[in-house]
């Protein structure tokens, strides 16, 4: 996010809540596939990933099988939820657009965690922390949800149950303002432990950048990027040069 003192409720107070809203179970695909792009477009050993904003841990739960997995992400809370699942995996606080590691990997995954940079400045820094952490040869992918050009508005529903407890959502994405470089998505959640069900509601924004706004600003932190428009949405494929 721009502001590290505004993370939403989701991914602090309700983080323990996250798996209901998005299940672990629902990336064995998507993990898959990154892996098999990353391998393809990079050159060297694929065998260990960074992964920046990587939350409650869903995609590393099935890609950790093939690299040993570094997961950063804001929230300790989140981290926590994460180590459920991913007792193996190196975790740590950090904000990716600061972090420094001193330290390189093969690859670097920034899933959806990087729609919360809403604004240019922000998501060079990302930018630049990937690169900072990619050897020569290393892959980065960014895979935001959508580009201004995909982006549509919408609504969407779901949940999960987990014994006494269980969540719905629904999920209402609009843009208020189509000049600037953000759009909103409202969460009304509905939580249920035992008998007892509460409705709370979120507010997000997310940041919305062109596709060419993306490979102009990968090829001036020093990439060699393209973009790879798949069933699961934009992915931006960035390979640190040799030399």
């Amino acid at each position: 996010m721009d502001d590290d003192d505004e993370l939403p409720p989701l991914y602090t107070r309700r983080a323990a809540w996250f798996h209901l809203l998005t299940a672990p179970a629902d990336y064995v695909d998507e993990a898959a596939e990154l892996v098999r792009i990353i391998r393809e477009a990079g050159s060297g050993p694929l065998a260990t990933l960074l992964e920046l904003g990587a939350g409650g841990g869903n995609m590393a739960s099935h890609y950790k099988r093939d690299v040993a997995a570094t997961l950063v992400d804001l929230s300790p809370s989140m981290l926590a939820l994460s180590r459920t699942i991913n007792p193996e995996c190196e975790h740590l606080v950090g904000d990716m657009r600061t972090l420094r590691l001193g330290r390189s990997f093969d690859a670097v995954l920034v899933h959806d965690a990087v729609m919360y940079m809403t604004s240019a400045e922000a998501l060079r820094a990302v930018m630049r922390t990937a690169l900072a952490h990619l050897r020569p040869g290393g892959v980065a992918v960014f895979a935001p949800d959508c580009t201004r050009e995909t982006f549509t508005p919408g609504t969407a529903h779901g949940g999960d149950d987990d014994g006494e407890r269980g969540l719905r959502y629904l999920e209402w994405t609009f843009d208020p303002d189509p000049d600037d470089s953000t759009y909103t998505v409202d969460f009304a959640l509905l939580l249920r432990d035992g008998d007892e069900v509460v409705c709370e509601h979120e507010r997000h924004t997310y940041g919305l950048f062109a596709r060419g706004e993306w490979l102009d600003m990968l090829e001036e932190t020093g990439f060699k990027a393209q973009v790879r428009e798949t069933e699961l949405g934009p992915l931006f494929v960035a390979v640190r040069p040799r030399g």
